[in-house]
């Protein structure tokens, strides 16, 4: 909100780090204020308007006019927040910054995400994330990126990095559940706020774009998705793979409105990589109403999207799915694909290679590639249903 204001994404960040800092100092002697949001805005936009006044007018002519707009009600803030944050994802997604950062970016400056988190998401260190992400915002400082929202003619050869945003962090929401399934810890809480921050960003932008296909076949991937959250661990709070999901814990009445909101994308007649996923997804959540999970759809589905917008982790989830159809040789050819790409460091692709020798019987005796996916998987609940299948699998 502020970074959108005052058109300073760093400056931004900074008073707010200030605002922060003077909370701690300020408030344990004269006590946590009525509505502590309000006050941190509320300093961050001093120290927004200190600097400002540092500043000429001929260095950026829009600051002055955006301080005197500032709005100071809470309730205001909260009422303009939600536009000024996709407004800030579609300048995130300006053609002047690299598309490798503009995803980053996004997490960071509009979801709150530091670069540890980030780097994890895109398999590098939260330091090499850290200094992309500054390199960044100093390119959109000094190039003048416009913090306008694109007109017509610019907004579709954004839109798609906008939706990968809010997918990236529906995807981060997953991990943190994975991670901290109990969601009365504030792991939980957190994973759960970002999976319905996510979700309501990726409403809100079909309910804007009610004629974008790949905004709908978002919304209802991350739907489908959503449905089945709570089959992911059972009564023990052990971690259960979607193969093994109890249906009935699936929300079916998401279900059935994640499967409306693809069929008005399909009716579109303009296919896209989402609504492809989104498909895959439907296929998955078929066995709520046949018992059955239809394969033979989804290695079709994934055969066409890879065909399409390959990425590892499409071409390893269609080498799993062929291999429940018992296709071996092709599952290790689209393993072999991916393997292209950096897969050192993606434990799905080493689970995947150990699954498909169990089901050929030419099993590693040391079991190298799970061992190596269990040493890549941080989330304790995860980690623990690899081991247990490594010692399952072991005694048969």
């Amino acid at each position: 909100m502020l970074a959108y204001r005052f058109r300073d994404i760093e400056a931004a960040e900074d008073a707010l780090g200030d605002a922060l800092r003077e909370a701690l100092e300020r408030w344990t002697t004269d006590g946590v204020p009525e509505s502590p949001e309000a006050w941190l805005t509320v300093v961050a936009k001093n120290r927004l308007r200190e600097r400002a006044r540092r500043r000429t007018t001929a260095e950026d002519p829009r600051v002055t006019g955006a301080l005197t707009e500032m709005v100071c009600s809470l309730d205001g803030e909260r009422r303009a927040a939600v536009d000024h944050r996709l407004d800030l994802m579609f300048v995130c997604a300006h053609p002047s910054i690299d598309p490798a950062i503009r995803t980053p970016l996004m997490l960071q400056t509009v979801l709150g995400l530091d670069a540890a988190r980030i780097g994890d998401a895109f398999f590098v260190s939260g330091a090499t994330m850290g200094q992309r992400l500054v390199r960044a915002k100093q390119k959109i400082r000094d190039a003048r990126v416009p913090f306008d929202p694109p007109d017509a003619r610019e907004l579709a050869p954004r839109l798609h990095a906008v939706l990968e945003g809010i997918y990236a962090a529906f995807g981060v929401g997953w991990s943190l559940g994975v991670e901290t399934p109990e969601s009365s810890t504030a792991e939980g809480q957190g994973a759960e706020r970002m999976d319905e921050e996510a979700l309501f960003l990726a409403r809100l932008l079909a309910d804007l774009l009610p004629s974008e296909p790949e905004a709908l076949g978002l919304l209802a991937l991350m739907t489908f998705s959503h449905a089945r959250r709570k089959a992911r661990f059972d009564d023990s709070g052990a971690f259960v793979p979607l193969a093994h999901h109890d249906v009935s814990r699936w929300d079916r009445d998401s279900i059935v409105s994640a499967e409306r909101t693809l069929l008005r994308a399909a009716s579109l007649r303009q296919p896209g990589p989402f609504q492809l996923e989104a498909a895959i997804q439907s296929a998955h959540c078929q066995r709520l109403f046949s018992g059955n999970t239809p394969w033979s759809a989804i290695a079709i589905l994934y055969e066409v999207l890879n065909r399409n917008a390959p990425t590892v982790a499409t071409l390893v989830a269609h080498a799993a799915s062929l291999a429940e159809l018992g296709r071996y040789e092709e599952a290790e050819a689209r393993l072999a694909s991916a393997a292209t790409a950096n897969v050192e460091s993606y434990a799905p692709y080493w689970v995947v290679v150990d699954h498909i020798a169990v089901l050929r019987g030419d099993v590693d005796p040391e079991r190298s590639a799970l061992r190596h996916a269990i040493s890549l998987t941080r989330a304790p609940a995860l980690r623990r249903y690899l081991e247990a299948k490594w010692t399952s699998d072991a005694k048969r």
